[in-house]
């Protein structure tokens, strides 16, 4: 395992990713805005979405991450670039370690994200402190995102 590999390997990922509009999109804007469709779908349940609400922040990120990451390595998979990447002097451990620094920054983007407007914009709130939950919805991206991989 190479450090100076694994972050060659996340650069170019994030570099790749940035470009991506869609998988942009899907990491950092449909989270929210399934919160926020799920704040009015209980709007008028009596207290319904700050039961559902804090859960529903763990298991979008988790849902997301994990089908932007297998779909990326299917990607990758499909046009050769895995392949390509085998034949240079990369261990797979150097590539999964690239591909989960990339993603794992992502996530901890989104899960943020995803949390401050729920616990900001959405009013949701919580037995425990904000930051439990940020740090729990943060740990379920990685989560799914290692899952993806």
């Amino acid at each position: 395992m190479s450090p100076r590999i694994v972050l060659a390997t996340a650069e170019r990922i994030l570099r790749q990713l940035r470009r991506d509009r869609r998988s942009i999109a899907m990491i950092l804007v449909v989270p929210p805005v399934l919160m926020a469709l799920m704040k009015y779908v209980f709007d008028g349940q009596g207290g319904a979405f700050q039961r559902v609400g804090p859960p529903l922040l763990g298991l979008f990120p988790l849902t997301i991450m994990f089908l932007v990451t297998s779909i990326a390595m299917l990607r990758e998979r499909t046009t050769g670039t895995l392949e390509r990447l085998m034949s240079m002097p990369i261990a797979k451990l150097d590539l999964l370690l690239g591909y989960g620094l990339a993603f794992a920054i992502l996530a901890a983007i989104q899960a943020t994200v995803t949390s401050v407007v729920g616990f900001q914009l959405l009013g949701l709130e919580a037995q425990h402190p904000a930051w439990v939950i940020v740090l729990l919805a943060v740990g379920n991206a990685i989560l799914g995102m290692s899952l993806g991989l």
